[in-house]
């Protein structure tokens, strides 16, 4: 295959054409337009890498709870910010557990997904969990997003990438306020986060104070004696394992 028909299979993809649209059109093997694709991908992905840049975003998720969170938004986004017009909650007397999930997944290359999830305590311990980066195609990645959304109430819901940013390291910074550090693998899914402006945020804690909810591969009193290291005793509040 020529250069002019790679550069032409090129900028029929920027125009948002299937490959068997452009294989249509060029009168080729759909494989052969693949091929030119991935290769293409490939090559960006080098590049990037290359020059210490992230993966583009292919998709932000979040469950209700941790977006009805967010109590800062950029005024500059406020007119094509979906997220403008979501009630905050004000207290968390109806929430179970002061549980979320947060996932970013990134295009790694042609058709392949780079992702990492991030459950999160906003009433006390911020990361409790994380998967570090793993890479799927598309099919399974939605296959991934519905197990691990599963266990919350609700759709999970597209956010932008600097909302994913703002609940996980508001988390983050509460929970390392209060004495506790990140899950171990958090720093192997940390970078895939990107730079945080500090801009967007959300409310952490329980009605004003930490809520500590006992879970059943917690050590629950070396929590509880950390609180009362950094909070005092009656700062915050306890619920067991539910």
């Amino acid at each position: 295959m020529t250069t002019s028909q790679q550069q032409e299979i090129l900028n029929l993809r920027e125009l948002n054409l299937t490959p068997k649209q452009i294989a249509r059109k060029l009168g080729i093997k759909v494989s052969e337009v693949n091929e030119v694709l991935q290769n293409q991908a490939q090559q960006t992905a080098l590049n990037r890498l290359a020059k210490g840049e992230l993966d583009p975003i292919y998709q932000c998720l979040a469950n209700d709870f941790l977006v009805r969170l967010i109590h800062t938004i950029p005024r500059e986004n406020h007119t094509n910010n979906p997220l403008a017009t979501i009630d905050p909650v004000e207290n968390s007397d109806d929430i179970d557990v002061g549980l979320g999930l947060v996932i970013i997944a990134r295009e790694a290359r042609y058709n392949r997904i780079s992702f990492c999830s991030y459950l999160l305590d906003v009433w006390c311990l911020g990361v409790k969990d994380t998967i570090p980066p793993r890479t799927v195609d598309r099919i399974d990645f939605k296959r991934v997003v519905e197990q691990l959304f599963d266990m919350f109430p609700g759709k999970p819901q597209e956010v932008t990438l600097e909302v994913a940013q703002g609940i996980i390291f508001s988390a983050c910074e509460y929970s390392e306020s209060l004495g506790f550090q990140p899950h171990k693998d958090f720093e192997q899914s940390r970078s895939h986060i990107g730079e945080w402006d500090g801009i967007i945020r959300i409310k952490c804690g329980r009605n004003g104070k930490p809520c500590y909810v006992g879970g059943p591969h917690d050590d629950s009193q070396q929590i509880i004696e950390t609180l009362r290291q950094t909070m005092g005793e009656g700062n915050f509040d306890f619920i067991q394992d539910i």
